[in-house]
Formats: C-alpha cells, sequence, structure tokens
C-alpha cells in the first residue's frame, strides 16, 4: 500500500513543482560556476533549495529532508562567506542534487525514499566542516579498440550493464532512457550513456535495496516523461469558453431559421439571414480550433532547462570548457513535440560538446577562445518552428565522412563519388556511422545521429547539417507547429487524390517530355541547373503508369530531392491527422477526411522511397481502405 494514500494529488502537485524547482536550481548552478561572487543568484539557489525542502518536510519524506537540509547548509555558508565555491564542492553540489531528483523519482511511486548515498552525505558534511570533500569516481566504461558492430537494435542489457557497473533487467531502448536518466546524463548510440563527471560518485546505496529503488524511479520517470496533464493560462481558457459560447448562439440562430424554411419562409431576407449565421459559425470554428490548439502549446524553454546541466556534466568529465547558450526559450511548441524532442536534442548536444568542439590546448593552438560555445535556439517561422543546435569547433569534412562511410561499407565508392557536400553530411545519419576509432562510454558506436533522423521524423520533421572545417557545425531542425494539423498538397493521379506534407513541397512544375534526359538508367529533369530524377507517383504505389505524368512536384527531403510525377493536383489544406490504428500501411502516415466526406491517405514519401519498387503492402491497404 502506498505510503501517501490520501494524499496523491497534493503529492504529485509537490513532485511537479519541485521538479520545476530543482531544474531551475541545476541551471542556476551552472551560471554561478562561472560567476562565483554574485550573491544575487546563490540567494535564488537557497531559496528554491528551501522551498523543495519545507515540502519534502510537509510530506514526512525524512531521508529527503536531510539530504535538502545538508545541502541548504552548505548554500547558507556560501552565501555567507564562510566557504569558497570551488570545483570539488560544485561537484558535490551536483551530486546532492542529482540524489534530491533521485528521491523524487521513489516518491512518485508512493513510496519514501532511501537513504542518500552515503558518500553524498559524508562529502557535504566534510564540506560544512572546511575539509575537502571527495567523492569516489564513477565508473566508466572499458573502451574497444575496434567500433562496436552496427546493428538496427543495439544491444541495450548490455549498454545498461556497462554504463552503471550493474545487471539489468530487459529493458527497451525507451526503457533504458527513463531508467538510466536517474543514474546518468542520457545519451545513447553515438553519444551513448555517459556516466557522470569523474569527480561525482554514482548513487551508492545498500545492495539489497537498489533493484527495488531503482526499479520504481525507473517506472516513474517513464510515466513523468509522458505526462498526461498540461499547464494552460487560465486566458486562454477563456477564449475557448467565450467562443463556445458565441457558437451557441449561432447553433440557436441557425435552428430558428431552420423551423422558418421549413414553414415554408423562403424569402431573401431570410436566405441571406441563413447564410450569415452560416459564415459566422464558420469563423467562430476556425477561430475555436486555433483557441483549442494554443492550449496545446508550451515554451520550450521547459525542455531547454534541462540541458544546462547535461552540458556542463559532460564538459568536465571530457576536460573541456563550454558554455551552452541558450536562446528564443518563450517559443511555443506542441507540448506532445516537446516530449518527443527531448532525446534528439540530447544527442545533438552531447554531440556537439563531445565531437564537435575541441579540447582548450587544441583551441589556443589554433587560435580560438579557449571556452567553447555550443547554442541551442528555438524560434518560430511561419507555419514552423525552427531549432538551431550550433558549436565554434573543429566542424566536419566532408570528404572524411565520405571516406568513412564507404569504409564501413554504408555506400559504394561509386555512390560516394557521386554525392554533393550537402549529402555528404548527410551519411552520419546512416545507421551504423561513425568516424570514432575507439568506442568509449561516451561515443563511437554509430546509432546515435540515426535516432536523431527517425525522431525527427517521426514528428513529420526534417533536419539540415551545415558545417565547414575549422569553423564549426549547425544542425537545423524544421518542425511543423503542431502534430495535430498538418498543412498537405493534395495530388491526383487519375481521380483518387492523395495528401504530400507540404514541408517538402519546394515547386510545382509542369513536366514537358521532351525535357526528360536519361541518366544511368533514370529520368531526369534539369531545374534551374540541378539534375533531379523524376519518379512517378503511380510506381511508388506500383500502381500502372496509365498515362505520363502532366504535373511534376519538387519534393526534398533530409536524404534526397526529386521531381514527383502526379495527375494534377485538388489545391492545399490543413489536414486532421488521424492515425491508423489496426494496422499502417507502409507509406501511409495517416488519414485525412476531406470537407465532401472523402478518405485521403496522408503519405510517407520518406518510407516510400526507401522502399520504391516494393508496394504489395501499401497496394493491400489501399484495398482494405476502399479507396482502390
Amino acid at each position: 500500500m502506498s505510503d501517501f494514500a490520501g494524499m496523491e494529488e497534493l503529492l504529485q502537485d509537490f513532485l511537479q513543482e519541485a521538479s520545476d524547482l530543482l531544474s531551475d536550481v541545476d541551471n542556476k548552478l551552472v551560471d554561478l560556476e562561472k560567476m562565483p561572487d554574485d550573491h544575487g543568484l546563490l540567494n535564488e539557489i537557497f531559496r528554491g533549495f528551501h522551498t523543495v525542502k519545507g515540502g519534502a518536510g510537509f510530506l514526512n519524506a525524512t531521508e529527503l529532508v536531510t539530504l535538502c537540509h545538508l545541502t541548504e547548509n552548505l548554500f547558507d555558508k556560501l552565501r555567507n562567506g564562510e566557504l569558497e565555491l570551488t570545483a570539488n564542492l560544485m561537484d558535490v553540489i551536483m551530486a546532492a542534487t542529482k540524489g534530491v531528483r533521485e528521491m523524487f523519482g521513489e516518491l512518485g511511486q508512493g513510496v519514501q525514499p532511501q537513504p542518500a548515498d552515503p558518500h553524498v552525505i559524508n562529502a557535504l558534511r566534510a564540506a560544512l566542516e572546511g575539509e575537502s570533500p571527495e567523492i569516489p569516481a564513477a565508473p566508466v566504461a572499458p573502451q574497444a579498440v575496434e567500433t562496436a558492430p552496427a546493428s538496427d537494435e543495439p544491444d541495450w542489457n548490455a549498454l545498461h550493464s556497462a554504463v552503471t557497473g550493474k545487471e539489468a533487467e530487459p529493458v527497451t531502448q525507451g526503457e533504458l532512457i527513463t531508467k538510466l536518466e536517474a543514474e546518468v546524463p542520457p545519451a545513447l548510440g553515438e553519444i551513448s550513456v555517459s556516466p557522470q563527471p569523474a569527480a561525482v560518485a554514482p548513487t551508492g546505496r545498500r545492495a539489497s535495496d537498489q533493484p527495488s529503488s531503482q526499479a520504481a524511479a525507473g517506472r516513474r520517470a517513464d510515466e513523468r516523461g509522458r505526462e498526461n496533464t498540461i499547464r494552460v493560462d487560465t486566458s486562454r481558457l477563456d477564449q475557448v469558453l467565450n467562443l463556445s459560447g458565441e457558437i451557441g448562439l449561432t447553433k440557436n440562430r441557425l435552428t430558428s431559421l431552420r423551423v422558418d424554411i421549413l414553414a415554408g419562409k423562403n424569402d431573401s431576407e431570410t436566405l441571406q439571414a441563413l447564410d450569415q449565421a452560416v459564415s459566422q459559425l464558420d469563423l467562430l470554428v476556425s477561430d475555436l480550433q486555433n483557441s483549442v490548439m494554443k492550449t496545446r502549446m508550451q515554451p520550450i524553454g521547459r525542455l531547454f532547462q534541462k540541458y544546462p546541466r547535461i552540458a556542463r556534466d559532460l564538459a568536465r568529465q571530457l576536460g573541456k570548457d563550454v558554455e551552452l547558450v541558450l536562446a528564443g526559450e518563450e517559443t511555443e511548441v506542441d507540448k506532445t513535440m516537446i516530449e518527443d524532442l527531448a532525446d534528439p536534442l540530447i544527442h545533438l548536444i552531447r554531440n556537439a560538446v563531445d565531437h564537435g568542439v575541441e579540447m582548450p590546448a587544441e583551441r589556443q593552438a589554433s587560435g580560438k577562445p579557449v571556452k567553447s560555445l555550443v547554442r541551442l535556439e528555438a524560434r518560430q517561422e511561419g507555419d514552423h518552428i525552427v531549432l538551431i543546435i550550433a558549436d565554434d569547433g573543429k566542424g566536419m569534412s566532408a570528404e572524411r565522412i565520405r571516406a568513412k562511410a564507404v569504409e564501413k561499407g554504408l555506400v559504394s565508392e561509386e555512390e560516394a563519388n557521386m554525392l554533393d557536400e550537402r549529402q555528404s553530411l548527410n551519411l552520419i545519419f546512416l545507421p551504423g556511422f561513425s568516424t570514432m576509432a575507439q568506442v568509449s562510454a561516451v561515443s563511437g558506436r554509430g546509432v546515435g545521429m540515426d535516432v536523431v533522423k527517425t525522431n525527427i521524423h517521426k514528428l513529420n520533421g526534417s533536419i539540415e547539417i551545415r558545417s565547414e572545417p575549422g569553423k564549426g557545425s549547425v544542425f537545423i531542425i524544421s518542425l511543423p507547429l503542431t502534430l495535430a494539423i498538418l498543412p498537405v498538397l493534395l495530388v491526383l493521379l487519375g481521380d483518387q487524390p492523395f495528401a504530400l506534407p507540404l514541408s517538402m513541397v519546394r515547386e510545382i512544375l509542369p513536366i514537358d517530355q521532351s525535357r526528360i534526359q536519361e541518366v544511368g538508367g533514370k529520368e531526369t529533369l534539369v531545374v534551374r541547373g540541378e539534375v533531379l530524377p523524376v519518379i512517378s507517383l503511380a510506381s511508388m504505389l506500383g500502381w500502372p503508369l496509365e498515362r505520363y505524368p502532366e504535373y511534376g512536384v519538387f519534393m526534398q527531403t533530409t536524404e534526397r530531392s526529386f521531381i514527383l510525377g502526379v495527375d494534377s493536383f485538388a489545391g492545399r489544406d490543413d489536414a486532421v491527422i488521424k492515425s491508423l490504428e489496426d494496422f499502417r500501411p507502409k507509406g501511409v502516415a495517416g488519414v485525412t477526411t476531406l470537407s465532401n466526406g472523402q478518405i485521403v491517405l496522408i503519405l510517407d514519401m520518406k518510407e516510400l522511397l526507401a522502399d520504391l519498387g516494393q508496394h504489395a503492402d501499401m497496394r493491400a491497404g489501399l484495398r482494405a481502405l476502399e479507396l482502390v
């Protein structure tokens, strides 16, 4: 039975508020490390931690109160000038905040937290006594000379054991990320899961306590990772309520007009009133849809706030001096998208710290500032959200990436020679690609960037790379404003409409057969000096090509650009996406319904390109939907 029976709502409120407070404390600690003399900042940290301790005391979480109390006393001595903030002392504080977060996981399971790591408690007490605090170094996974074999599904259990030094229960990738989140800064694949910085200890609880408490924390972390609640500004709810009221009045007006018309009142004044009421209803419903969508929007700063701590910990572990600069934290993104962006952004930030920026000595030798800058920025551009992850490091060489891809057998030498710079840089997204000569606890396994691309793809987004050797790299992620509504271009194949994500459409142009050229056995079309392959939608779907396409859609994905041949167009629409629950034909992202009630498939162009020539599943799916 739960230790908090009857207090579940209060407990969840505490965990939400305290987790936000602790994330804010973590960020302020990173800032404090750069500005140790900022007493205002130190006071804010003290107040935040004091609030967390007060809530823990109200819940009678004794062990959490003990850990918070010792850490709070340390903050008090720092702000009173009785102690000096050193790198070792900051490591102790970071270990303490990590312990607090682990205890939140146990509270989330409705049980009282186990005692904190004795090493952390002893280090806190030593620091309070004015002694030099010491925390044993975290275990580091052994290195291998050869890069680990790439596979579509890495051995997550072995990875967990290598990182934590403990046996793991069978887990999936998603479970592993959340299970390790409380133990180590989360990252997988190309950047793998990294242990704590050398000076920060892992949790050192009694061996008999670890399996149950860590499993509980892992399960709770997984539940918190996909929250079922959302914070909404009351003004937005007021707007929804007002619009609902106006729609109700308009409905009553339409009901009254219906009665008049059925009674035979068909004069021009009545019909004009009907037309005005329908137009008013259309406008109000549109406004209501927009208002409801806004209730799903959340500032992306809630996601960004966890990254300065992660970047700081990894930089310290690697012996680098890195500052993560945040911008555009007020930019609003669909809540479900924020949750799904967490892992890709962690990968990219850790990649920037690990691979992108150089060691201090190397930077100094090349005339760069010793401190590296990594920038994480969000901004809205039209109906899209753009995320930018940039570093001022060593950049990437397209030539070296091509050579490494050939060496690993990911592409042939002939294919590599045909790639331009943009396409060459995109090779890093291939499963199994890695430029690391050794596999470490941080990187080298060649699955990290593949994870990034896959997750961005699931969000109907795209990712672009720009890099200049010696100057740095920039990753640009473009995402739709919301996942609930997708702007689409409706194309026709015969009389059958299909929906294409508008984010991939660059241009619409007529296809003149006299301009079609055959290159390497494939039809191509030259558009403003660029040779693009022409692929008919019929061939993609496995349909017979009854006539040559009259129009082409210039489409661009992360990997390639091409001309999609179609018969005609049916316009542009904002599709309300409905997923296919029982089955999902290959190449279909979802379905939407047109105003006339017709069901239209939303095509997954990237999947269709990958499986071009294999259309049995698609054809069967179309038959099942009675669309052909």
